[in-house]
């Protein structure tokens, strides 16, 4: 395989949903870079996939980058995956890519399943246009506030919330 940073798209709940290009890639790179490893020894094992996991999330990203990138600049290649969807939309792997392009090595994006286009296509509105806003305050005042800013535009409206339920107490 060339070396590169292969930006892979997995499977948004069912393993099934994971593309025969991506598992290609998954089991012929040097190295797979995680976003939780334990969550992605879980995919790589339901194929039978055993490939040497890399930590790259929120938290580690910029460090654990530059061992990416000298990898890549060694002439091997690395599969960069986040627990489900693709890398980098409304999770890590932004700052990865954008070193990696930095640094003049090849980034090669292996599509899959995308949560916004399956929200689209199962609301029932012909959304032509969409605005992908990414993830809502979880503050309700601070969440009314983004959405009362938002309501104007001529767009369906794709969001995601990690909010809470109300309590009965609420």
């Amino acid at each position: 395989m060339d070396a590169a940073l292969y930006v892979v798209a997995t499977p948004l709940g069912n393993l099934g949903d994971i593309t025969l290009r991506a598992l290609d890639v998954l089991r012929s790179v040097d190295a797979v870079a995680a976003e939780d490893t334990r969550l992605t020894r879980q995919l790589l094992s339901h194929y039978d996939i055993h490939a040497h996991l890399i930590s790259l999330h929120e938290h580690n990203e910029e460090r654990s980058a530059a061992g990416i990138i000298r990898m890549l600049t060694e002439g091997r290649a690395v599969a960069y995956v986040t627990d489900a969807g693709t890398p980098a939309i409304s999770d890590p792997g932004a700052l990865l890519v954008s070193q990696v392009r930095e640094a003049g090595l090849r980034v090669v994006p292996i599509p899959g399943p995308s949560a916004v286009t399956a929200a689209l296509s199962a609301a029932g509105i012909g959304a032509a246009q969409f605005l992908f806003y990414g993830f809502l305050p979880s503050k309700a005042g601070a969440r009314r506030e983004a959405l009362a800013g938002l309501a104007a535009l001529p767009y369906a409206l794709v969001t995601w919330c990690m909010c809470s339920a109300p309590s009965a107490a609420s």
